[in-house]
């Protein structure tokens, strides 16, 4: 009898480097880069869960890892091992897939919006041939055809009139900043909320890098004062005991986005908690008990200057206190901005949706 016998499909089964290394790079960003750490907790797992074998086991692992080229070996008195390029781009991608899923290359990676003008993609447009219009826009085809309506066939001519040009997509480039709160809230109340925070900022970093290159990303922390991250740094990046200069991170994201060109520009806050901190005459102003007014007034003062500049904000509030939900609906207001209260496993989702959602329009 004809016909197709089919077999029962089976995921083709992770060798036990490629399940020491997926937990291995997610130890990485827990220990904050700490590898020996990192290593003694792996071979905690391996000693309760028996992943290794008799043939397979932890040295063999960390020599794989060395000669893979994701560890190298510290010339020091103590010796031990530090982490390369090579695994810091792989922990990126880790993150990248667990939150957004394994997503496509798209060529170029530039915003499309609903204008035409310069870009990299012809659209469905046709039009006449106008004066600065360059060769490659012109459509050979239809303007030959044109020319033999026009001039006949016996002696062929193609002039200016003849010519059909192809309108080209136009592309924005859009320049993020993202804020993360490290003050001390993000490990309180036994909730691991930085870590979390550093995943979307490594998977949004890989995405804009490999996805829309031309876009560029600064990545900030913000405690007692801000300070900018290298997207190579976020694995290590960690909680202090600060408060909550939410100004101070203000400032700084418009000022890394002053130095970028593209008119588009926006700014991602990932935080769990109220301002509770500010500089003033040269000295930190804390006050960790309710609304201050002194630093509620400043915060709503640099929402309001940074939607004069343009520069609209969205805040990722992973906290559902009624009153720090007010404070934040009247912050969005005065930006008009976004606001979204999430939860931490809903977290890189909304950051992904709303990069690709602002990406669909001019956010002049």
């Amino acid at each position: 009898m004809s016909g197709f016998r089919f077999s029962k499909y089976s995921e083709e089964e992770k060798s036990i480097f490629d399940q020491l290394f997926e937990l291995f790079k997610e130890l990485m960003i827990y220990t904050n880069g700490d590898v020996s750490e990192a290593l003694d907790w792996l071979n905690q797992l391996d000693n309760q869960y028996g992943i290794t074998t008799d043939e397979y086991g932890m040295g063999d692992f960390i020599e794989d890892l060395k000669e893979k080229g994701y560890l190298q070996e510290e010339q020091t008195q103590n010796g031990g091992f530090s982490v390369t390029g090579k695994l810091e781009q792989s922990i990126r991608q880790s993150s990248l897939e667990q939150i957004f899923g394994k997503l496509k290359k798209a060529r170029s990676g530039n915003h499309s919006t609903k204008y035409s003008g310069p870009g990299d993609e012809n659209g469905v447009d046709r039009r006449e041939f106008r004066f600065g219009d360059s060769s490659d826009q012109i459509d050979f085809s239809d303007s030959i055809k044109n020319a033999y309506i026009n001039h006949g066939i016996g002696d062929f001519t193609l002039r200016e009139d003849d010519l059909v040009v192809v309108e080209k997509e136009y592309k924005a480039q859009t320049s993020t900043a993202l804020m993360i709160d490290v003050s001390h809230s993000m490990i309180l109340y036994g909730e691991d909320r930085i870590t979390p925070a550093k995943k979307v900022a490594m998977a949004l970093s890989e995405m804009i890098t490999t996805r829309f290159p031309k876009d560029t990303l600064d990545v900030l922390a913000f405690g007692n004062d801000a300070w900018p991250i290298e997207i190579k740094d976020l694995p290590y990046l960690e909680v202090g005991p600060f408060h909550t200069n939410t100004v101070a991170g203000l400032e700084l994201a418009m000022d890394l986005l002053r130095r970028r060109k593209n008119p588009n520009k926006q700014i991602f806050m990932i935080t769990d908690g109220k301002p509770t901190c500010i500089i003033r005459n040269g000295k930190h102003y804390k006050n960790s008990f309710g609304l201050d007014r002194i630093i509620v007034n400043k915060t709503l003062n640099l929402a309001a200057h940074c939607r004069k500049l343009g520069i609209k904000i969205t805040t990722f509030m992973i906290a559902r206190d009624p009153y720090l939900q007010r404070f934040v609906e009247e912050f969005t207001r005065v930006n008009q901005g976004k606001a979204f209260y999430t939860s931490l496993k809903g977290l890189g989702e909304y950051i992904f949706e709303d990069y690709e959602r602002n990406r669909r329009k001019n956010l002049k």
